[in-house]
């Protein structure tokens, strides 16, 4: 509330944004509807498909992906976190965290990555998209539920919503970053070759940046992951309902088993993409030996056809 005697006048930001929901609510409904229809359906598709099979045989498939692109240590590790989970009652919320996280990450991530590409290949519109994104990072995560829960009610909408938002900068500024940080004289011999801008961005400048673009989507998750927690306060399904009613009714033991459910998801799905964004480091990883032994037998068939000539 502004000073009386200030002799600065009341600027209602407050009520200019109020007013800026209401003229979206009132005029773009069927965007809102689209998108509200469109949400729904692939939360509730991803959730029933990740609670289909019984937990224990889910859990083993996302202990053998771990080591498909990880290493088996992380399969192993994830095998017994996730049987945790099972054991404290807490598999069908942790699936839909995981399904609202999965759904807010591809979103944000198709989102991030053409902006992150625009901002790095035009400085105009870095200057424009840099200070939102301090904007963005800076700003409650609580704050976005505000216009989650005026243009969708409360559910999972709303909370997938907030999730976007929130976890959308990380994404375009380590992907703007990444491809600022090839190095340019192999941009100009791509260049020199004849190669299009856009053959320079796919076959130069996406392929050296993908570490650093990996670990703008890892952060994208992590924060989806936190978000999706704090939406439990809408009404969202998930651990973030857990911990919101654990506190509501102070029942420590199921706030700890909420919280740690969410700990064992955050660290499986941290390792699972921090692999995915550095290969060279996980060389006991399922993939890893399947390339290894592609290359084995192709330099045996090179050995072969050059004995034979």
């Amino acid at each position: 509330m502004a000073d009386e005697h200030s002799w600065l006048p009341q600027v209602p930001v407050g009520q200019w944004a109020d007013a800026g929901f209401d003229w979206i609510d009132d005029n773009l409904s069927v965007l809102l509807t689209l998108f509200r229809d469109v949400m729904s359906s692939l939360i509730n598709g991803l959730i029933d498909l990740l609670l289909m099979p019984p937990p224990l045989v889910m859990a083993l498939i996302f202990a053998l992906i771990a080591w498909f692109v990880a290493s088996w240590k992380l399969a192993l590790g994830s095998l017994v976190g996730l049987s945790l989970i099972v054991s404290m009652g807490m598999w069908t919320e942790s699936m839909q965290t995981l399904a609202l996280v999965a759904v807010a990450t591809l979103f944000a991530v198709l989102i991030a990555i053409p902006i992150g590409v625009l901002a790095a290949r035009n400085d105009t519109v870095s200057a424009v998209v840099r200070p939102i994104l301090d904007f963005m990072q800076t700003m409650p995560g609580f704050v976005y539920l505000i216009p989650a829960v005026t243009f969708f009610s409360i559910g999972l909408v709303p909370g997938i919503f907030a999730t976007i938002i929130f976890a959308l900068p990380p994404g375009v500024r380590l992907t703007e970053l990444g491809i600022r940080q090839v190095d340019q004289e192999t941009v100009e011999a791509g260049y020199a070759f004849g190669a299009s801008p856009g053959q320079i961005l796919r076959g130069i400048q996406l392929p050296l940046a993908t570490p650093s673009i990996m670990a703008g989507i890892n952060q994208v998750i992590m924060l989806a992951l936190s978000m999706a927690v704090i939406a439990g306060i809408a009404g969202a399904d998930g651990l973030g309902k857990v911990i919101v009613e654990s506190i509501s009714r102070l029942n420590t033991p199921l706030g700890v088993e909420g919280g740690v459910s969410v700990v064992i998801l955050a660290i499986y799905l941290d390792r699972l993409t921090a692999a995915l964004g550095n290969r060279r480091a996980y060389s006991s990883s399922l993939l890893a030996l399947a390339a290894g032994r592609r290359r084995r037998l192709a330099a045996a068939d090179k050995e072969a056809l050059q004995s034979t000539v």
